[in-house]
């Protein structure tokens, strides 16, 4: 495949959950972190139960904006950032780089609902689902060789994915630990932005803000018509600003990586906004002719 044709998804399948930890470990071990893979290995096996229905005590997730794919994006768009970094330069200890990728992987875990809980879906839990998050960290973590410290950490860079707490309003122990809170943070907008179904998957996020009763989107519609005012006034900005473009280390991971010398998120979020924007420019502004517009994975067949 040419290297100048390459696009972020032809790289592994993001679909399987098999190919995403193959992909994670490797970069861990690109890292010399082996020594941290059978942790990790562990706790992401146990996000898969959880999200799957087969964590004890817990339901299946229902949130399909929010879901597995969501939670395994956002943990790989960590490691490849924290190998950017560390080719630009930045060093990190094993144990931190663990922190960071367990953060990754708990930072949606407040959305999945209890078995008691029959209620609605999880997306009911969309405000304040971070803190849910942080208390199931601490509970699954509690159990394995984690220190209080430790799970402090985490829980502050769970915090970081949190779009109304910004970096100024967070105390990390280390800088190292507030680095790794820009990664974590990044990555979960960068994982999300750069899905190649983005588009389609905002319409499963209209029904999950509908739920929890989030203002100003009172339709798909609206929703679709603010995203691009979302991503240069609050996602850059947050990238920007509360991150200091941390994000553009993400290069050098593909360049080390795969030898593409192109920021493949920044490439894939470019191309996103400029559909979306082509679609509202051109478009009668009604549910039907977005719907008819935005056909990838067959995601509109989920809304109803």
């Amino acid at each position: 495949m040419e290297a100048e044709a390459t696009k972020l998804y032809d790289l592994i399948d993001c679909q399987s959950q098999e190919a995403v930890l193959a992909e994670i470990i490797m970069i861990i071990s690109i890292l010399d972190c082996e020594i941290i893979v059978h942790s990790f290995q562990s706790v992401y096996q146990d996000i898969v139960r959880l999200f799957n229905g087969d964590y004890p005590g817990y339901r299946a997730s229902n949130t399909r904006y929010h879901n597995l794919e969501h939670t395994t994006m956002v943990t790989l768009a960590a490691v490849r950032l924290i190998h950017g970094s560390a080719v630009g330069g930045f060093r990190f200890k094993p144990k931190n780089i663990l922190i960071g990728l367990l953060a990754a992987l708990f930072h949606d875990a407040g959305l999945i609902q209890t078995r008691q809980d029959r209620k609605g879906t999880g997306a009911k839990y969309t405000i304040g689902h971070e803190d849910r998050s942080v208390d199931f960290m601490r509970q699954n973590l509690s159990a394995r060789d984690f220190s209080k410290k430790e799970m402090d950490d985490c829980a502050q860079l769970i915090k970081c994915t949190n779009l109304n707490i910004g970096m100024a309003d967070l105390v990390f122990r280390t800088e190292e630990i507030k680095m790794l809170g820009k990664i974590v943070g990044s990555a979960d907008l960068l994982g999300q932005m750069a899905d190649r179904h983005y588009l389609e998957k905002l319409l499963l996020l209209f029904k999950e803000f509908e739920e929890a009763g989030i203002p100003d989107f009172d339709s798909e519609e609206a929703l679709l018509e603010k995203t691009e005012g979302f991503y240069q006034n609050v996602a850059r900005k947050r990238l920007a600003m509360d991150f200091d473009n941390i994000a553009d280390h993400m290069a050098r991971h593909f360049k080390n990586r795969w030898n593409i010398e192109r920021d493949l998120y920044a490439e894939s979020i470019k191309n996103n906004i400029n559909y979306l924007k082509s679609i509202i420019n051109n478009g009668h502004h009604d549910r039907g002719f977005y719907r008819r517009h935005l056909k990838r994975g067959g995601l509109v067949s989920l809304v109803g």
